[in-house]
Formats: structure tokens, sequence, C-alpha cells
């Protein structure tokens, strides 16, 4: 009986945890998803060639988005050493 007690108690917080932990993952998956990442420099080099950007523009957004692709290659590999 207690533990039927327990389970109906602490259902609220255990849902809570839940769902935070969802969200962990989501946030997650979404942060190192490497295809955003090299959709946006597909983009990026769409704009250089039409003339939307000028080539220190592209130089500079470029790298950035490299080392966001660097940051997000060496994070997976941490995680799958641990």
């Amino acid at each position: 009986m207690a533990f039927i007690l327990d389970d109906i108690l602490l259902a609220p917080c255990k849902f809570v945890s839940w769902i935070g932990q969802r969200l962990c993952e989501e946030a997650e998956a979404q942060l190192t998803d490497e295809s955003a990442i090299h959709q946006h420099l597909l983009e990026l080099q769409s704009q250089f060639e039409e003339g939307e950007i000028s080539e220190q523009e592209y130089i500079d957004q470029e790298n950035a988005l490299m080392r966001r692709l660097d940051e997000i290659r060496k994070y997976k590999e941490s995680q799958q050493k641990q």
C-alpha cells in the first residue's frame, strides 16, 4: 500500500523530471546538428556568389561556421569517450 501511495505522490515530480530530461535531450540534438551548419554554409556560398555579401563577410561568416562545426565534432567525440 505504501508503494502505491509513493507512486501517486511522486508522479508529478517524476513527470516534470521526465519532461526536463526530454527537453534537454532535444536541445542538445539541435545544438549538435551538423546538417544545419552545412545548410548555412551552402546559403552563405550562394549569397557570396550572387554578390549579396562581400568577400570579407563571406570569409568571416564561413570561419565562424567552421569553428562551430569543429566545436560540435569535438563535443560529440568527448561524449563518445564517456
